[in-house]
């Protein structure tokens, strides 16, 4: 039979099993008690034996045995919680309250014993009382038998056990009631949750776990809940806009290829061209095409590595060797654009990244300054420690620039703006530097060129920011 959700939760079966430790923890303290004060008891009735006992022999050597006689018939009748037993020499009783000696057979000069008595209570009814009691032999070799009763002992000690036991007994059903009513919050807190999470699975990316400010694990989950929902959605748009971008994108060569390959089948078939050139450009659209597939998932990648927190293949290295490679690499390319390209490169510049990936990077920022400079501008590329201890590289050109309200937009997968329209290139690479920055910790930095100067201008400068490794 399967139980009721609310008994199934975890916090119900906490209470149960904190609970039944309370219940065997109690029962201990319980035992103790009890063991403890029954040999409290047992001591102080000893002692109070001896006591008496004391009394009765300091009578009988002084008074003799006939003054014993009376003492112990007059102490009889006047009750209380004593027993006797006067005995002869052979163990026959000759006078007490009791008929008969709970030790057969005397062992030594004294024997100790405890034994129910049979008594009636100042109601009437029968009770037996446990009885501690000593016998010893006197010196005429009469025997002398003083006990005492510990039944107001152990009435308290049942009064205290009784108490024990319903104070138990509440604090057992207290602590399940609570253990239901802590189960049936948790279960409406999770049932929320839950909610939240079928309306996911359904498809639906905007639901929200309810968050109460209480500060509590459940809104710590909830609130994790929150934001994972919200990367997630965002990947989801992402992707949805990569996925339209793309389709756009590669529309447009497509298409070309398409016409270029239509045209060269015309010619080929009329006899005008040998159908190789065609080929040859059909082939360089294609390339294109895989160039821009390549670079989507090599930037899928990067973010994939910055979502886990690691950097893809980390090697420790100069940075000031990369930037002397990548100023060597475009520099000729540069000059035959026609612009003056310089650097400025501090030594020492160690990090932790990986290489090919930054490398990329510095390739598309260098690229694209090349790309938009016009001929007889410049281009400066540079390698320094900031103030901060961060590693920066930066590239300083004198084109068109960006605007300011455009320089985070630019950085998004496929975003082109107005006046790069008429160059080659698919808005993928600065996307990509970006995706290369968030995996290795660091961050990119677009801002204004040194200015209008000599008919050129803005420009802007693209600057990386990297941890410095150790």
């Amino acid at each position: 039979m399967r139980l009721p959700s609310l008994l199934r939760r975890t916090p119900f079966r906490l209470t149960l099993l904190f609970l039944a430790l309370f219940a065997a923890a109690a029962s201990a303290i319980l035992g103790y008690v009890y063991v403890a004060s029954a040999a409290e008891a047992r001591a102080k009735a000893e002692t109070d034996v001896r006591s008496e006992l004391k009394t009765l022999t300091g009578i009988y050597k002084e008074r003799g045995f006939n003054a014993l006689n009376r003492a112990l018939i007059d102490r009889s009748l006047a009750g209380g919680s004593f027993v006797y037993l006067l005995m002869d020499p052979e163990g026959n009783r000759i006078t007490g309250s009791l008929s008969i000696s709970p030790i057969e057979e005397l062992q030594g000069a004294e024997q100790w014993v405890t034994f129910p008595f049979t008594d009636t209570d100042a109601e009437g009814r029968i009770t037996r009382p446990q009885v501690r009691g000593v016998q010893v032999r006197l010196g005429g070799g009469d025997m002398l038998f003083v006990g005492q009763s510990m039944g107001d002992t152990e009435a308290y000690l049942a009064r205290l056990t009784q108490a024990l036991w319903a104070a138990m007994g509440i604090v057992l059903l207290l602590g399940l009631a609570g253990g239901l009513l802590v189960s049936r919050n948790l279960e409406r807190s999770m049932g929320r949750l839950n909610k939240v999470v079928t309306a996911v699975q359904d498809g639906d990316l905007k639901a929200r776990a309810p968050v109460r400010n209480s500060g509590d694990e459940l809104d710590e989950l909830g609130q994790g809940l929150n934001t994972m929902l919200d990367r997630l959605e965002g990947s989801m748009a992402s992707i949805r806009h990569a996925g339209d971008a793309i389709a756009h994108d590669l529309r447009s060569p497509l298409t070309r290829m398409r016409a270029k390959l239509e045209v060269a089948l015309i010619d080929a078939e009329a006899g005008k061209i040998d159908g190789t050139e065609a080929l040859e450009l059909a082939l360089s659209e294609a390339d294109d095409l895989l160039k821009t597939f390549n670079t989507v998932l090599a930037i899928a990648r990067l973010q994939a590595a910055a979502g886990s927190g690691r950097t893809p293949d980390p090697a420790l290295f100069d940075a000031a060797d990369l930037a002397a490679d990548m100023a060597e690499l475009y520099e000729p390319a540069s000059e035959d654009k026609g612009l003056e390209f310089s650097a400025e490169i501090e030594r020492g510049l160690m990090i932790e990244a990986n290489q090919p990936f930054l490398a990329q990077a510095l390739a598309n920022i260098i690229d694209n300054a090349i790309k938009y400079t016009p001929v007889g501008g410049a281009v400066m590329l540079r390698a320094r420690r900031r103030s901060s201890g961060e590693i920066e590289f930066s590239v300083t050109d004198t084109g068109p620039g960006v605007p300011e309200g455009d320089r985070e937009r630019v950085i998004q997968r496929f975003v082109r703006l107005d006046n790069s329209r008429t160059e080659a290139g698919s808005g993928l690479g600065l996307s990509l530097v970006g995706a290369v920055m968030e995996a290795h910790g660091g961050r990119i930095i677009l801002d204004e060129g040194p200015g209008e100067y000599g008919g050129f201008g803005p420009g802007l400068r693209v600057a990386l920011v990297l941890p410095a490794a150790g």
